[in-house]
């Protein structure tokens, strides 16, 4: 393989990487509880300005994480107890609630840094040799970390005792609180999860991405695109949704520009909704 077609392919894959990192915490949310998380991009948003508060302390940059997990962790808690738990089952006034939400986390980011783009230090992109060509290897540890979380996401979906309880509320809730299974809790730190993946996200893109309070948008309408696609409450829908979003915005973008790029996955996106509704993956 030529060092060009080794470079598209790396840029490919870094793309996938990156949109599913970002819709990881979206997919456990909505997929698993039926919340349409309006502020799932704000909370990745959350974890990139972790990096910037760290580095204007003068604390390492690996200090973000704890922050951001502690930031995300306990705003969850209280959205998720003082939100969104008066409003399950009823998705159109979650989405309004979580709207609202988004925008006043907004307003206080732009309160305390100001609307302009923030750039962090970048320390971690040295290119490292592949082939014929090279690469960065802050983007490879990226591409590298996202399999793993995925990994790790499966098996404890799949093989922990709290994945099961999971699959039994969301399968039957009435039945699970029957047998015993503190549903409240469990959706509790269901959503505590999916929002700190978020912040997590936000964390390790912030050396690759241009930072202000408007990010969040960008990202929950592709986590969105991604689970439409794909279909919820299924990693295979997870995947199958970073393949085809990911794959085609990446190809048309590359020939025709940017643009072109975002609107073939908004065609993509309604002929789903139209013809299967259901995504590639539905859950049964």
């Amino acid at each position: 393989m030529d060092g060009g077609t080794l470079l598209h392919a790396l840029n490919l894959v870094y793309e996938l990487s990156t949109l599913a990192l970002t819709t990881l915490g979206l997919a456990v949310v909505f997929g698993l509880l039926g919340v349409m998380n309006m502020a799932h991009g704000e909370f990745v948003m959350i974890g990139a300005y972790s990096v910037v508060a760290v580095q204007q302390w003068g604390l390492p940059t690996l200090a973000a994480f704890p922050l951001a997990i502690a930031v995300c962790a306990a705003l969850g808690w209280v959205v998720e107890r003082w939100l969104i738990r008066p409003l399950y089952r009823r998705p159109f006034d979650t989405l309004l609630a979580t709207w609202a939400l988004a925008m006043l986390m907004r307003k206080v980011v732009e309160a305390i840094w100001g609307k302009g783009f923030r750039n962090v230090d970048d320390a971690l992109t040295v290119a490292v040799p592949i082939g014929n060509t090279s690469y960065p290897a802050y983007r490879l540890g990226l591409i590298a970390l996202t399999i793993v979380l995925l990994a790790a996401l499966v098996f404890w979906y799949r093989r922990s005792s709290a994945g099961l309880r999971v699959r039994a509320m969301t399968g039957n809730p009435m039945l699970a609180q029957a047998l015993g299974i503190d549903t409240q809790r469990l959706a509790s730190r269901t959503f505590i999860v999916g929002v700190v993946l978020a912040g997590a996200a936000g964390v390790m893109l912030a050396p690759l991405i241009r930072i202000e309070p408007g990010i969040g948008v960008d990202y929950l309408l592709d986590a969105f695109f991604v689970l439409v696609v794909g279909g919820l409450g299924t990693l295979g829908g997870l995947a199958g949704g970073v393949g085809v979003i990911g794959g085609s915005q990446a190809l048309v973008s590359s020939l025709f520009g940017q643009t072109s790029g975002y609107a073939v996955v908004l065609v993509i996106s309604i002929l789903f909704l139209w013809l299967k509704p259901d995504g590639i993956f539905a859950r049964r």
